[in-house]
């Protein structure tokens, strides 16, 4: 019972993560809570995924097949149905405590690897006032009825939030008979994908209602109504805009977070920014041995990134023997959201370094510039940027450093 590398969660960080860990030579298991690999793949029956990692449009649940494959033809072990419940720190090592149908079993392995993916933000997260009646529900909630269940939860709905989900479910409850009285959100730009306004809102003449939220919900059993206002530069609602709506359900689509209960309990950092641990190049996180991937470390747009993600901890977690030591921070400059890593490691490899950010607000024409020290190590231009896609861009640093990340108006 005895591992080199336990990964815990079966969506496509953990799947790209164990396989690698296992083809790098380490005794590798994979614990996934659910009957079956693939995560929330399995209920995305949308195409989109896999462009960057197989070069053609799959939908979820053929994206997470060709992973799930990947993986069985590789060494590594895999327990479904199986629930974490304790991990304890060793010295060294680890002891990870779960329940599953046979029982309660403890395994011990050298370093861990949290793929835990994210949840969505609740109405509770976002102070909507009133009732608590069936109908309110998350937006991957009511993908689940549809999609997994056969089942239709929605009549006419009010959806909150632009975020991708929302957007997706706009046209799959329209494709399914369901009425979608409108998408609001309460910032002044759409929070989903260019490509998903178009194809999900547009081309289905469903109406986006921007700098707008919902404040109240009615009903007792089932929801009967919502109560809609705008919302000024604080997001707050602005008095007299109010209007009441009549729907029996309201979908959310206000975020994602990455879920980190088991990392806070190893008392892991976690960056406030991203909500997912400080990481450097490897993703390994600030407790050495314990690395993470995927959605748990930052909310990524595209499962390819996930995967990929998945792969350089699986590596790293197999193969890197020496533990973090005296890693320096990377700088980011005004406009930056995030950046990722959040430290850069110059005892490991800083060869074809992933780095993944995000900005705060849309921004055009700017330059991007990396510095080492007073190097400038790269200059890229971008005629816009927006907050919901994240980039990507590779560097290797020739030399020991800090590294910064600029963004400057492009010269006309």
């Amino acid at each position: 019972m005895d591992y080199d590398v336990i990964v815990i969660g079966g969506g496509p960080a953990g799947l790209a993560a164990a396989k690698s860990a296992a083809d790098n030579g380490a005794k590798t298991l994979l614990i996934e809570r659910e009957a079956a690999l693939g995560g929330i793949l399995k209920q995305c029956i949308h195409d989109g995924f896999g462009v960057t990692r197989y070069g053609e449009k799959l939908a979820g649940p053929e994206y997470a097949y060709r992973e799930v494959r990947k993986l069985r033809s590789s060494r590594a072990e895999v327990s479904l149905l199986t629930f974490v419940t304790r991990i304890e720190k060793l010295d060294p090592g680890f002891a990870v405590t779960v329940v599953k149908p046979e029982g309660v079993f403890t395994y011990k392995s050298g370093k861990l690897i949290l793929a835990t993916g994210c949840r969505e933000r609740t109405s509770k997260q976002v102070s909507i006032h009133g009732t608590n009646p069936t109908g309110v529900m998350t937006a991957g909630q009511c993908q689940y009825y549809i999609n997994i269940m056969g089942l239709m939860p929605v009549r006419k709905c009010v959806i909150l939030g632009s975020g991708d989900i929302g957007l997706i479910m706009a046209r799959r409850i329209t494709l399914e008979g369901g009425e979608v009285e409108g998408v609001y959100e309460a910032k002044s730009a759409p929070s989903g994908l260019a490509r998903n306004i178009a194809q999900c809102l547009t081309d289905f003449s469903i109406p986006l209602h921007l700098s707008h939220t919902v404040t109240r919900v009615f009903g007792v059993d089932r929801l009967e109504a919502v109560e809609i206002a705008e919302v000024d530069a604080k997001m707050n609602p602005i008095e007299g805009t109010e209007r009441i709506v009549k729907c029996d359900s309201l979908i959310l689509s206000v975020g994602l977070i990455p879920e980190n209960e088991l990392a806070k309990t190893l008392g892991v950092p976690l960056s406030p920014v991203t909500k997912g641990p400080v990481v450097d190049q490897e993703f390994m996180t600030e407790i050495p041995g314990i690395y993470t991937c995927g959605n748990a470390m930052h909310v990524n747009d595209l499962a390819d990134y996930v995967s990929e993600s998945g792969e350089i901890a699986g590596k790293a977690a197999a193969t890197t023997k020496e533990e973090k030591s005296g890693a320096v921070p990377v700088e980011i400059g005004a406009g930056f959201g995030y950046v990722v890593p959040e430290v850069v490691d110059f005892r490991k490899n800083v060869k074809d370094i992933i780095f993944y950010f995000r900005v705060k607000e849309t921004l055009r024409n700017k330059m991007l510039r990396v510095y080492l020290d007073k190097e400038e190590i790269l200059k890229r231009p971008f005629l816009t940027l927006r907050p919901p896609e994240m980039e990507r861009l590779v560097l290797s640093l020739p030399r020991k450093g800090t590294v910064r990340f600029e963004l400057e108006d492009m010269k006309k």
